[in-house]
């Protein structure tokens, strides 16, 4: 029998369970004697129950055998009414009937009882899953710090892995080459490998120099909007109209082009293509930037003032010669990336503004880079001269502002088309390339964009 004193020891449990400090296996140990207390409890509450039930049979039995007697000699008799046994003395003739073992149960402590004994198993349990998550905490900062040593460890050990290949790998045949010994994936990690270096790097310095901004000024679109007069003038010519007609198609109906890269409003196509075993696949992407005009987008891609801005390849380059106010040939060399061969490229680039052909046409500026030969930049033996073609087209949309407020950079989107033909030449592996082109080409193109939005916000806007 259970009784609210015999479950003290349940109860100054229950305040013991709030105390700080006690381990979890103390926890569970408190929590097995609350489990053995409700089995006690549930225990007694089943034998008067089931004395309740005999009870109930004996007393259906009797009055069972009253009415038979009462069939036999009818004579009225009350519960309480007195008889003569054979003895000669009286008895009640109905005892009350109560259950045999279960008499005395206090059932307003039992309940008492049963609600501390649950309150208690309630708190030991939010003390154990307090000292649950505490450690898987301390086990969490356990595994970060664990994580982080580990991350270190493993870019030390790539780093003098590459330092040991490089002191070990001396000569034309473990670099880039006809009859280089290093297989594709060994190449790849390399360069993988140099070109993580370089963005760790170019994040660095990103963040300890402020940029400078330079008030340049811009020159009149009237000089935009013809290719000028030069020797290349008529090959600037057909090359614009190149761009204009094909760079612009829809690349959804086209199956010889592949999305390789979908980033938000970004997506990136490649067609592959080889020539004589050398990588030539035509890529073209398509992005949206908001806050930004064409006008300033293609401004910031051709003006050479801006270039170490945001081109981190480019080792130096220098500007050949002066065509006209919107064409130059430029001379840009680029960071060698062991164990591919350094390259530089000769290029005239120019710069156009696109006229409307009705007035629901949008704005339309375009950069196009082509490679040219010069007597003043002849190839050498130290880099491999890679062959480019490359267009950038920007279309301005506007969205007109509400009520008579003024166009804002918050009404302006710019359509962005890139498009790139690169003949890198050399003996790069051909799946070394393309992973290359896959990494960088998106990588470039949000760098740029980011970089006119940076430069451009707060300034008026250049239509």
């Amino acid at each position: 029998m259970m009784s609210l004193t015999s479950a003290n020891s349940g109860v100054s449990s229950t305040s013991s369970s709030s105390k700080k400090g006690h381990s979890l296996r103390e926890k569970l140990s408190e929590m097995e004697t609350f489990r053995d207390i409700l089995c006690r409890q549930v225990d007694t509450l089943q034998r008067y129950f089931d004395g309740c039930a005999d009870v109930s049979r004996d007393v259906l039995e009797r009055d069972r055998v009253v009415e038979e007697d009462e069939d036999d000699f009818p004579s009225p008799r009350t519960s309480g009414e007195l008889v003569h046994n054979n003895n000669g003395s009286k008895e009640k003739l109905f005892q009350p009937v109560s259950p045999k073992g279960v008499n005395g149960i206090d059932f307003k402590g039992e309940a008492i009882t049963f609600k501390a004994t649950t309150a208690g198993i309630l708190a030991t349990l939010s003390h154990c899953i307090e000292l649950m998550v505490k450690r898987e905490d301390s086990w969490q900062k356990r595994l970060d710090k664990e994580m982080e040593k580990r991350r270190r460890i493993e870019g030390g050990y790539k780093s003098t892995l590459n330092d040991l290949k490089k002191s070990h790998y001396r000569g034309p045949d473990y670099e880039e080459g006809p009859n280089s010994l290093i297989n594709d994936d060994e190449f790849f990690d390399a360069v993988e490998a140099a070109l993580d270096r370089q963005d760790l790097m170019e994040e660095q310095s990103h963040c300890e120099k402020t940029r400078l901004h330079r008030s340049i000024p811009v020159p009149s679109e009237d000089l935009y909007s013809s290719t000028g007069s030069h020797r290349y003038s008529d090959k600037v010519e057909e090359m614009v109209q190149n761009h204009m007609t094909y760079s612009l198609q829809d690349m959804g109906g086209d199956a010889n082009w592949q999305l390789v890269v979908e980033e938000g409003e970004m997506k990136v196509y490649r067609r592959e293509v080889e020539e004589n075993g050398i990588v030539l696949d035509p890529l073209k992407a398509t992005h949206s930037v908001k806050g930004v005009t064409g006008h300033e987008v293609c401004n910031y891609f051709w003006d050479t003032a801006y270039r170490n801005d945001w081109e981190t390849t480019i080792e130096n380059f220098n500007v050949v010669e002066t065509l006209s106010e919107n064409a130059i040939i430029v001379f840009q060399a680029h960071k060698r990336v062991w164990p591919a061969s350094q390259r530089d490229v000769l290029y005239l680039s120019a710069m156009r503004k696109i006229p409307a052909h009705n007035e629901n046409d949008p704005d339309t500026w375009l950069v196009c880079n082509f490679s040219v030969d010069h007597e003043n930049a002849q190839p050498s033996s130290r880099c491999v001269r890679a062959k480019i073609n490359i267009g950038l087209i920007c279309q301005t949309l506007v969205s007109p502002p509400e009520g008579d407020k003024e166009i804002s950079r918050d009404n302006l989107v710019c359509k962005i088309t890139y498009v790139a033909n690169v003949n890198p030449g050399g003996w790069a592996p051909a799946s070394v390339l393309r992973a290359v082109a896959k990494r960088e080409y998106p990588k470039f193109l949000k760098r740029f964009t980011s970089y006119v939005q940076e430069k451009t916000a707060g300034k008026p806007i250049l239509f």
